[in-house]
């Protein structure tokens, strides 16, 4: 049999084969073009937010929450301490996902959820987690729906428009933005009254996403921004494309549907780790990591959800899935174990080197007392095994230690609707 660490290795997939300091100066340069409006892989979109500004208190928000196949919409308040205080909580599926439906019914229905509580309030903000250009009135149109939501003549729309005229409420104010931005803007409303150097939104679940407060005499594509203000720009980081991979990253990202396309996404977040997992797996068993048993119950393998890879990682000794159906010894199972972990903890280093780059692109958070806020999504961020305790090590050997950079955590309940209400009340 082949030594398993020979194996890790060979194909360069553990921690110590990132190195971290490349991947910050690669992302980082790829955000300065994307800024500038140059070829990147990075789209650093602006969002026309001002989230440095304060917000509203005691003022009424209609706060809309879209994106999977959950349509979410409540009436929020900050009082005047900061406090939310939240009512009227809907919970709807989102129109088109039972066949394909017109523009008309797609936005008849999404005003027939939100019009009682639209009502109540002169301001909007919502939370439209599909691929959506955002424009400087803060309006959004529409580029595509993911694959559950059939109604392509929305496509092109702009929502907030389309939205306000459904509602026969065109006068109102309405806002767009997406879960990472609300994100960032959900730890500031939960941090009311503490003092922070600036912001981050970061979300890893089926996806990855960061965003970031950014000063408008940097986005040098848009040239007549206020070059006095700032605003959250949506990195889009997922897409990050000058990542150096391994062979078996490549060799997954080939068994995808958008080969080449958000490689770094693909290398830890949910919706891709098992299948990446189940790739090296696969490798390992070909070159002979595993007798015969687990070679042969690998290789039949079609697919393996990141869900039932986590499940076996965390508990190992429970005998559920059928990852242990294939495991008839001791050295099997802590080959699979060995494996599985490398890529979790080189998952853990490569969030911690998208988050420093940011951070240091801020160029805040030089002091303890005056910190950046993360706020942080998602449940493979939060639930994938030992994913955040190694991250939170690489992150704070890092940028504490050695670059002297300070910064919290935070994660809000409600996140996408207490930070489309947030987007709503800015100044």
């Amino acid at each position: 049999m082949k030594n398993c660490k020979k194996f890790l290795e060979e194909h360069k997939i553990r921690s110590v084969d990132i190195n971290t300091q490349q991947i910050i100066d690669l992302f980082t340069s790829d955000m300065l073009k994307g800024l500038e409006g140059r070829e990147s892989t990075l789209r650093m979109i602006p969002t026309y937010i001002e989230a440095d500004n304060q917000f509203l208190t005691d003022a009424p928000v209609v706060a809309i929450d879209a994106g999977g196949t959950n349509f979410r919409a409540a009436l929020l308040k900050f009082n005047v301490q900061g406090k939310l205080e939240m009512s009227d909580l809907l919970n709807a599926k989102m129109p088109g996902l039972e066949g394909e439906i017109s523009k008309s019914e797609f936005f008849k229905t999404i005003a027939g959820y939100v019009k009682p509580i639209a009502e109540l309030s002169e301001r909007i903000g919502f939370c439209f987690s599909y691929p959506t250009e955002i424009l400087p009135d803060k309006d959004g149109r529409l580029l595509q729906f993911c694959k559950e939501v059939q109604a392509p003549e929305v496509v092109g729309e702009l929502i907030g428009k389309k939205l306000l005229e459904t509602l026969g409420m065109e006068e109102k104010q309405i806002v767009i933005l997406n879960d990472t931005v609300a994100t960032l803007l959900a730890g500031k409303s939960a941090t009311f009254g503490r003092k922070y150097d600036s912001f981050i939104g970061y979300i890893l679940g089926t996806g990855t996403n960061t965003c970031y407060i950014e000063s408008n005499s940097n986005i040098l594509k848009i040239r007549s921004l206020n070059q006095a203000k700032s605003q959250i720009i949506n990195i889009e980081s997922g897409a990050f494309g000058r990542v150096p991979q391994s062979d078996i990253d490549i060799d997954f990202d080939n068994t995808t549907v958008n080969p080449g396309d958000y490689k770094f996404e693909k290398m830890f977040a949910g919706g891709y780790f098992g299948g990446l997992c189940l790739t090296a797996l696969k490798s390992a068993a070909r070159e002979g990591v595993f007798t015969g048993v687990a070679t042969s119950g690998i290789i039949s393998l079609n697919e393996l959800s990141s869900e039932e890879l986590n499940t076996f990682v965390s508990d190992p000794k429970s005998g559920h899935g059928r990852l242990h159906s294939f495991l008839t010894n001791k050295t099997d199972e802590g080959n699979f174990l060995e494996i599985i972990e490398c890529l979790i903890e080189r998952s853990a280093k490569l969030v911690a080197a998208n988050l420093a780059a940011v951070i240091l692109k801020t160029n805040k958070g030089k002091s303890a007392g005056n910190p950046v806020l993360i706020t942080i999504e998602g449940t493979t961020f939060y639930k994938m095994h030992n994913l955040r305790n190694y991250f939170e090590n690489y992150l704070n050997g890092y940028l504490k230690e050695e670059k002297q950079r300070f910064y919290e955590f935070a994660e809000v309940r409600q996140s996408s609707l207490v930070g489309a209400a947030l987007a709503a009340l800015i100044n």
